[in-house]
């Protein structure tokens, strides 16, 4: 990706990352896209991700798009995108999914748009060609609407298709413990 600016402010979320030697838009996604995948204990400290040396896709990407606010980048935008999580493009929920009988699970996740382009730094190997084929439906947001917000979009959604798809045995609250087990397979490591 060719877009880049340098990281000149001088508030605390900027200094950060320059106190980590990381001077431009460009280094600070591929600092946080190598962090390791990890829940934030308050993810309305977007901070805590540097700090913590860990982030979700929703508090790295929030992050990097307040970064960008700072710098006023309107190019760069926070993403939210329902997709279908399935064990063929995200390995490691494989064994969940089929041990409760699932092809896939819509899940949520955040990501960049940079320029028109979108950037995943949920991991190091993390594409948008992991999630665009089977992208559902995508929307902005901002930093503060990764918690409650996103939740309860996330939960109406999966509550709308839970009605369409009877097939399938599950309450919302199961689906949700299900679907939180899958994130919790996303957090080992290996």
């Amino acid at each position: 990706m060719e877009f880049d600016f340098p990281i000149t402010a001088n508030d605390p979320l900027s200094v950060a990352f320059l106190q980590k030697g990381i001077y431009n838009f460009s280094n600070a996604l591929q600092y946080v896209r190598h962090l390791p995948y990890g829940r934030n204990p308050d993810k309305t400290r977007l901070e805590s991700v540097l700090e913590e040396g860990r982030g979700t896709c929703s508090t790295k990407h929030a992050l990097l798009f307040q970064l960008a606010r700072i710098h006023n980048q309107g190019n760069v935008l926070l993403c939210m995108g329902i997709f279908r999580m399935s064990g063929k493009n995200t390995p490691r929920v494989a064994a969940t999914l089929a041990a409760h009988k699932l092809d896939y699970i819509p899940e949520a996740h955040n990501y960049l748009s940079v320029a028109g382009i979108r950037v995943d730094c949920t991991h190091a190997h993390a594409q948008p060609s992991d999630f665009l084929p089977d992208l559902l439906v995508e929307t902005t947001i901002l930093p503060e609407q990764i918690t409650g917000y996103k939740v309860q979009y996330h939960r109406n959604y999966l509550q709308q298709w839970l009605l369409k798809h009877p097939e399938i045995p599950y309450t919302l609250e199961e689906l949700w413990t299900i679907r939180e087990q899958c994130i919790q397979d996303l957090s080992v490591k290996g």
